[in-house]
């Protein structure tokens, strides 16, 4: 029962989705120490970011609620279904957002000195369909901020290699969230839901989310000069950047059937590989 519930949650999060930018956040970490910091700061830094994007998914959760019990696609979800009480995910943001205040207590002054503008972007994304179809920048913006904390956590300050990191996240994620966006076009217009595919059209949105990913890809080349990287870090984004032309050849404005597959499953594995690969390239040729 304790397992079967806590599978729910883990559900309600879309916990396997911590492979957005967790890995980005893992990259950062061993770009600013030059290879492993100490086990403590790995730690907490691990800690954060579990802490921060499952809390914000949470509270998005919660607050989009009555939003999802009105959309058909969302409607079997397990806020509006009840299978999950209101209590119960404030009790997971409260949770989450506790791990996030202690981790940022024990890494440094700097890291607990901007954990509320963390929180505050945490919390105004979950209101930008409501106003703006920026909505999608910004939850790219909210997750870009996890190799930018990370190398906070080792260096005690904001590093440039950090920001441009970060920029590569807010446009990789707010890319695929636009593809994923496209299922509700009809949904988004009717209830006055903003969004770029609301706003532009499906034709319009794929093109925006193409340029994204590749000014992403982009930002990515200038980092190998920028880190000094090798032919490792080189092979990590040619695999990234055929699986983000597999994601885009999938999906059109006359099949949106793959939406899921190219805006979720493809983008789980992107930042693992480039992960792996940059590590490999760290260690191995650095």
């Amino acid at each position: 029962m304790v397992f079967s519930r806590i599978k729910q949650y883990g559900d309600l999060v879309m916990f396997s989705h911590t492979l957005f930018s967790l890995p980005f956040g893992l990259i950062s970490m061993l770009w600013a120490a030059g290879g492993l910091p100490s086990l403590r700061v790995i730690f907490w830094i691990l800690v954060a970011l579990v802490g921060a994007r499952n809390g914000a998914n949470a509270l998005n959760r919660l607050i989009d609620k009555d939003i999802d019990a009105m959309n058909p696609r969302t409607s079997n979800r397990h806020l509006p279904r009840g299978i999950i009480k209101d209590y119960e995910v404030i009790g997971i943001v409260v949770l989450c957002f506790a791990l996030l205040t202690l981790a940022a207590y024990e890494l440094n002054y700097l890291c607990l000195e901007l954990l509320p503008l963390a929180l505050a972007i945490f919390i105004v994304y979950s209101y930008t369909k409501r106003f703006t179809w920026l909505c999608h920048i910004i939850l790219g913006i909210a997750c870009g901020g996890a190799p930018v904390g990370a190398w906070m956590a080792v260096k005690g300050e904001i590093g440039w290699p950090s920001l441009v990191l970060g920029a590569v996240v807010a446009l990789w994620i707010a890319g695929f969230d636009i593809i994923y966006g496209t299922q509700d076009v009809e949904f988004d217009r009717n209830h006055g839901i903003y969004s770029i595919p609301a706003r532009f059209g499906i034709e319009n949105a794929l093109k925006i989310s193409t340029g994204f990913h590749l000014a992403a890809m982009a930002l990515l080349v200038y980092l190998y000069f920028l880190m000094n990287m090798g032919w490792l870090y080189l092979v990590g984004l040619a695999i990234d950047a055929y699986l983000l032309y597999l994601e885009h050849s999938i999906v059109s404005p006359t099949n949106l059937r793959n939406v899921r597959i190219a805006s979720y499953d493809i983008n789980e594995v992107v930042s693992v590989v480039l992960l792996i690969f940059t590590t490999a390239d760290i260690f191995l040729l650095q």
